[in-house]
Protein backbone atom coordinates (compact mmCIF):
# COMPACT_ATOMS: atom_id res chain seq x y z
CA UNK A 1 0.00 0.00 0.00
CA UNK A 2 1.08 3.57 -0.70
CA UNK A 3 0.47 6.28 1.89
CA UNK A 4 0.93 10.01 1.36
CA UNK A 5 1.16 12.71 4.02
CA UNK A 6 0.07 16.29 3.40
CA UNK A 7 0.56 18.43 6.51
CA UNK A 8 -1.06 21.56 5.09
CA UNK A 9 -3.59 20.63 2.37
CA UNK A 10 -5.60 23.28 0.60
CA UNK A 11 -8.42 24.18 -1.66
CA UNK A 12 -6.76 25.73 -4.70
CA UNK A 13 -8.87 28.48 -6.25
CA UNK A 14 -7.50 28.88 -9.77
CA UNK A 15 -8.71 32.04 -11.48
CA UNK A 16 -8.10 33.39 -14.97
CA UNK A 17 -8.48 37.14 -15.44
CA UNK A 18 -8.21 38.83 -18.80
CA UNK A 19 -6.30 42.10 -18.72
CA UNK A 20 -5.75 42.10 -14.94
CA UNK A 21 -5.49 45.61 -13.43
CA UNK A 22 -4.02 46.12 -9.98
CA UNK A 23 -6.17 48.20 -7.62
CA UNK A 24 -9.36 47.83 -9.66
CA UNK A 25 -12.25 45.38 -9.66
CA UNK A 26 -11.46 42.50 -12.00
CA UNK A 27 -13.81 39.80 -13.23
CA UNK A 28 -12.76 36.21 -13.70
CA UNK A 29 -13.00 34.72 -17.17
CA UNK A 30 -12.75 31.20 -15.72
CA UNK A 31 -12.37 29.62 -12.31
CA UNK A 32 -11.61 26.20 -10.92
CA UNK A 33 -11.61 24.67 -7.44
CA UNK A 34 -9.27 21.74 -6.78
CA UNK A 35 -7.89 20.00 -3.71
CA UNK A 36 -4.22 20.91 -3.36
CA UNK A 37 -1.04 20.01 -1.54
CA UNK A 38 1.93 17.99 -2.78
CA UNK A 39 1.01 14.74 -1.05
CA UNK A 40 -2.58 14.98 -2.26
CA UNK A 41 -1.39 15.58 -5.82
CA UNK A 42 0.69 12.41 -5.61
CA UNK A 43 -2.34 10.51 -4.27
CA UNK A 44 -4.63 11.77 -7.02
CA UNK A 45 -2.25 10.89 -9.86
CA UNK A 46 -1.57 7.48 -8.32
CA UNK A 47 -5.33 6.97 -8.23
CA UNK A 48 -5.58 7.99 -11.88
CA UNK A 49 -2.94 5.35 -12.66
CA UNK A 50 -4.86 2.68 -10.79
CA UNK A 51 -2.55 2.51 -7.77
CA UNK A 52 -4.55 2.24 -4.55
CA UNK A 53 -3.36 4.59 -1.83
CA UNK A 54 -4.35 6.33 1.36
CA UNK A 55 -3.96 10.08 1.92
CA UNK A 56 -3.03 11.10 5.46
CA UNK A 57 -2.82 14.60 6.88
CA UNK A 58 -4.74 17.25 8.77
CA UNK A 59 -8.07 18.86 7.88
CA UNK A 60 -9.93 21.71 9.59
CA UNK A 61 -13.25 23.48 9.15
CA UNK A 62 -15.48 23.58 6.08
CA UNK A 63 -12.52 23.72 3.71
CA UNK A 64 -11.06 20.60 5.29
CA UNK A 65 -14.33 18.74 4.79
CA UNK A 66 -14.45 19.90 1.18
CA UNK A 67 -10.90 18.68 0.57
CA UNK A 68 -11.83 15.25 1.93
CA UNK A 69 -15.06 15.15 -0.07
CA UNK A 70 -13.31 16.01 -3.31
CA UNK A 71 -10.43 13.55 -3.02
CA UNK A 72 -12.76 10.73 -2.02
CA UNK A 73 -14.88 11.62 -5.05
CA UNK A 74 -11.72 11.02 -7.09
CA UNK A 75 -11.33 7.55 -5.60
CA UNK A 76 -8.59 8.34 -3.08
CA UNK A 77 -9.01 6.89 0.39
CA UNK A 78 -8.72 9.70 2.97
CA UNK A 79 -7.67 9.14 6.58
CA UNK A 80 -7.27 12.69 7.85
CA UNK A 81 -7.00 13.92 11.41
CA UNK A 82 -9.62 16.59 12.09
CA UNK A 83 -8.38 19.81 13.69
CA UNK A 84 -11.07 21.51 15.81
CA UNK A 85 -9.98 25.11 15.35
CA UNK A 86 -9.31 27.11 12.19
CA UNK A 87 -9.78 26.08 8.59
CA UNK A 88 -7.66 24.31 6.03
CA UNK A 89 -6.09 26.90 3.80
CA UNK A 90 -7.37 28.36 0.56
CA UNK A 91 -4.69 29.10 -2.04
CA UNK A 92 -5.45 31.65 -4.73
CA UNK A 93 -3.64 30.96 -7.99
CA UNK A 94 -4.10 33.83 -10.41
CA UNK A 95 -3.42 32.84 -13.99
CA UNK A 96 -2.44 35.34 -16.70
CA UNK A 97 -0.22 37.35 -14.30
CA UNK A 98 3.00 35.33 -14.43
CA UNK A 99 1.77 32.66 -12.03
CA UNK A 100 0.97 34.96 -9.11
CA UNK A 101 -0.19 33.00 -6.06
CA UNK A 102 -1.42 33.84 -2.57
CA UNK A 103 -1.21 30.83 -0.26
CA UNK A 104 -3.23 30.64 2.93
CA UNK A 105 -1.85 29.90 6.39
CA UNK A 106 -3.84 26.88 7.52
CA UNK A 107 -4.81 25.75 11.05
CA UNK A 108 -2.59 25.39 14.11
CA UNK A 109 -1.38 21.79 14.47
CA UNK A 110 -0.86 20.94 18.14
CA UNK A 111 1.38 18.16 19.54
CA UNK A 112 -1.65 15.94 20.22
CA UNK A 113 -2.58 15.97 16.53
CA UNK A 114 1.02 15.18 15.55
CA UNK A 115 0.91 12.25 17.95
CA UNK A 116 -2.24 10.93 16.28
CA UNK A 117 -0.51 11.04 12.91
CA UNK A 118 2.51 9.22 14.30
CA UNK A 119 0.22 6.50 15.63
CA UNK A 120 -1.36 6.06 12.20
CA UNK A 121 2.08 5.72 10.63
CA UNK A 122 2.97 2.96 13.08
CA UNK A 123 0.39 0.77 11.31
CA UNK A 124 2.42 0.72 8.08
CA UNK A 125 3.70 -2.71 7.10
CA UNK A 126 6.92 -3.92 5.53
CA UNK A 127 6.91 -3.21 1.81
CA UNK A 128 4.61 -0.19 2.09
CA UNK A 129 5.53 3.12 0.46
CA UNK A 130 5.28 6.40 2.39
CA UNK A 131 5.39 9.77 0.65
CA UNK A 132 6.29 12.85 2.71
CA UNK A 133 5.82 15.92 0.55
CA UNK A 134 5.51 19.65 0.82
CA UNK A 135 6.00 22.42 3.33
CA UNK A 136 5.47 22.28 7.09
CA UNK A 137 3.01 24.60 8.87
CA UNK A 138 4.71 27.09 11.19
CA UNK A 139 2.95 25.48 14.18
CA UNK A 140 4.75 22.17 13.62
CA UNK A 141 8.37 21.30 14.44
CA UNK A 142 10.65 22.08 11.51
CA UNK A 143 12.34 18.68 11.77
CA UNK A 144 9.10 16.68 11.60
CA UNK A 145 10.20 14.75 8.50
CA UNK A 146 13.38 13.50 10.13
CA UNK A 147 11.46 12.76 13.36
CA UNK A 148 9.03 10.58 11.43
CA UNK A 149 11.84 8.75 9.65
CA UNK A 150 13.69 8.21 12.91
CA UNK A 151 10.51 6.84 14.47
CA UNK A 152 10.07 4.42 11.56
CA UNK A 153 13.74 3.43 11.36
CA UNK A 154 14.19 -0.32 11.09
CA UNK A 155 10.96 -0.82 9.14
CA UNK A 156 11.24 -2.14 5.59
CA UNK A 157 9.45 0.84 4.07
CA UNK A 158 10.08 2.74 0.85
CA UNK A 159 10.03 6.36 2.01
CA UNK A 160 9.82 9.11 -0.61
CA UNK A 161 10.61 12.71 0.35
CA UNK A 162 9.79 15.73 -1.80
CA UNK A 163 10.85 18.79 0.18
CA UNK A 164 13.32 21.66 0.11
CA UNK A 165 16.59 22.64 1.78
CA UNK A 166 16.92 21.53 5.45
CA UNK A 167 13.71 19.48 5.35
CA UNK A 168 15.33 17.38 2.65
CA UNK A 169 18.94 17.37 3.81
CA UNK A 170 18.01 16.35 7.35
CA UNK A 171 16.39 13.08 6.21
CA UNK A 172 19.30 11.83 4.12
CA UNK A 173 20.90 10.01 7.03
CA UNK A 174 17.79 7.82 7.25
CA UNK A 175 18.33 6.63 3.66
CA UNK A 176 15.05 7.52 1.95
CA UNK A 177 14.17 5.34 -1.02
CA UNK A 178 13.64 8.39 -3.25
CA UNK A 179 14.07 12.14 -3.03
CA UNK A 180 12.89 14.54 -5.74
CA UNK A 181 14.31 18.04 -5.70
CA UNK A 182 14.06 20.20 -8.79
CA UNK A 183 17.28 21.66 -10.19
CA UNK A 184 16.71 25.01 -8.45
CA UNK A 185 16.24 23.30 -5.08
CA UNK A 186 19.28 21.11 -5.70
CA UNK A 187 21.32 24.21 -6.51
CA UNK A 188 20.14 25.96 -3.33
CA UNK A 189 21.44 23.09 -1.19
CA UNK A 190 24.95 23.50 -2.59
CA UNK A 191 24.74 27.26 -3.27
CA UNK A 192 25.29 26.86 -7.01
CA UNK A 193 23.25 27.58 -10.15
CA UNK A 194 22.48 24.47 -12.18
CA UNK A 195 21.32 24.68 -15.79
CA UNK A 196 22.53 21.56 -17.58
CA UNK A 197 21.74 17.92 -16.93
CA UNK A 198 25.48 17.15 -16.67
CA UNK A 199 25.76 19.67 -13.83
CA UNK A 200 22.74 18.21 -12.08
CA UNK A 201 24.21 14.69 -12.25
CA UNK A 202 27.30 15.81 -10.32
CA UNK A 203 25.37 17.32 -7.42
CA UNK A 204 22.63 14.69 -7.35
CA UNK A 205 25.37 12.10 -6.82
CA UNK A 206 26.47 14.10 -3.77
CA UNK A 207 22.98 13.73 -2.26
CA UNK A 208 23.19 10.01 -2.95
CA UNK A 209 26.52 9.88 -1.11
CA UNK A 210 24.81 11.64 1.79
CA UNK A 211 22.30 8.80 2.09
CA UNK A 212 19.50 8.92 -0.49
CA UNK A 213 19.06 5.66 -2.39
CA UNK A 214 17.59 7.26 -5.52
CA UNK A 215 17.74 10.93 -6.53
CA UNK A 216 15.23 12.12 -9.11
CA UNK A 217 15.71 15.70 -10.30
CA UNK A 218 13.12 17.53 -12.39
CA UNK A 219 14.41 20.33 -14.62
CA UNK A 220 11.27 21.77 -16.25
CA UNK A 221 12.12 22.47 -19.89
CA UNK A 222 15.53 20.80 -19.58
CA UNK A 223 14.09 17.38 -18.76
CA UNK A 224 15.01 15.17 -15.82
CA UNK A 225 17.79 13.06 -14.30
CA UNK A 226 17.71 9.94 -12.11
CA UNK A 227 20.71 8.79 -10.09
CA UNK A 228 19.58 5.25 -9.33
CA UNK A 229 20.49 2.93 -6.48
CA UNK A 230 21.77 0.36 -8.99
CA UNK A 231 24.56 2.73 -10.06
CA UNK A 232 23.00 3.82 -13.35
CA UNK A 233 22.30 7.39 -14.41
CA UNK A 234 19.18 7.96 -16.48
CA UNK A 235 18.52 11.19 -18.38
CA UNK A 236 15.65 12.41 -20.53
CA UNK A 237 15.01 15.57 -22.47
CA UNK A 238 11.75 17.37 -21.77
CA UNK A 239 8.89 16.01 -23.90
CA UNK A 240 7.56 18.50 -26.45
CA UNK A 241 4.26 20.12 -25.61
CA UNK A 242 2.50 23.31 -24.58
CA UNK A 243 2.76 24.22 -20.91
CA UNK A 244 -0.79 24.68 -19.65
CA UNK A 245 -0.41 24.33 -15.88
CA UNK A 246 2.86 23.68 -14.05
CA UNK A 247 1.15 23.17 -10.68
CA UNK A 248 1.48 19.54 -9.63
CA UNK A 249 3.87 18.51 -12.41
CA UNK A 250 6.65 17.57 -9.98
CA UNK A 251 4.18 15.69 -7.78
CA UNK A 252 2.93 13.86 -10.84
CA UNK A 253 6.51 12.85 -11.62
CA UNK A 254 6.79 11.31 -8.14
CA UNK A 255 3.51 9.44 -8.65
CA UNK A 256 4.58 8.18 -12.07
CA UNK A 257 7.91 6.95 -10.68
CA UNK A 258 6.19 5.11 -7.81
CA UNK A 259 3.70 3.54 -10.21
CA UNK A 260 6.45 2.40 -12.55
CA UNK A 261 8.53 0.98 -9.71
CA UNK A 262 5.61 -0.93 -8.20
CA UNK A 263 4.66 -2.34 -11.59
CA UNK A 264 8.08 -3.63 -12.72
CA UNK A 265 10.80 -2.87 -10.14
CA UNK A 266 12.85 -1.40 -13.02
CA UNK A 267 14.49 1.98 -12.55
CA UNK A 268 14.48 2.91 -16.23
CA UNK A 269 10.76 2.20 -16.53
CA UNK A 270 10.02 4.03 -13.27
CA UNK A 271 12.02 7.03 -14.50
CA UNK A 272 10.26 7.08 -17.87
CA UNK A 273 6.85 6.81 -16.19
CA UNK A 274 7.83 9.69 -13.92
CA UNK A 275 8.84 11.89 -16.84
CA UNK A 276 5.66 10.98 -18.72
CA UNK A 277 3.36 11.69 -15.77
CA UNK A 278 5.04 14.99 -14.90
CA UNK A 279 4.91 16.27 -18.47
CA UNK A 280 1.36 15.04 -19.07
CA UNK A 281 0.16 17.05 -16.06
CA UNK A 282 2.09 20.12 -17.24
CA UNK A 283 0.32 19.86 -20.60
CA UNK A 284 -3.13 19.51 -19.00
CA UNK A 285 -5.52 21.88 -17.23
CA UNK A 286 -5.68 19.38 -14.35
CA UNK A 287 -3.58 16.52 -13.07
CA UNK A 288 -3.00 14.01 -15.85
CA UNK A 289 -5.21 11.02 -16.47
CA UNK A 290 -3.85 7.54 -17.12
CA UNK A 291 -4.73 7.85 -20.79
CA UNK A 292 -2.76 11.11 -21.13
CA UNK A 293 0.26 9.62 -19.36
CA UNK A 294 0.30 6.42 -21.42
CA UNK A 295 -0.17 8.35 -24.66
CA UNK A 296 2.81 10.57 -23.88
CA UNK A 297 4.90 7.59 -22.73
CA UNK A 298 4.35 5.79 -26.03
CA UNK A 299 5.16 8.92 -28.00
CA UNK A 300 8.38 9.63 -26.11
CA UNK A 301 9.71 6.18 -25.24
CA UNK A 302 7.95 3.97 -27.77
CA UNK A 303 7.16 1.01 -25.58
CA UNK A 304 5.33 -0.15 -22.47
Amino acid sequence: MVYTVTFNPSIDYIVSVDDFKLGLTNRASSELLLPGGKGLNVSMVLGNLGIGNTALGFAAGFTGEEIIRRIEQMGVQADFIRIENGISRINLKLKTTDGTEINGVGPQIDPDAVGKLTKKLEALKDGDTLVLAGSIPASMPGDIYSRIMEHLAGRKLNIVVDATRDLLVNVLGYHPFLIKPNHHELGEIFDVELRKRSEVVLYAKELQKMGAKNVLVSMAGEGAVLIAEDGNVYEAAAPKGTLVNGVGAGDSMVAGFICGWLERREYRYAFEMGVSAGSASAFSERLATKEEIIRLYRREFGRL
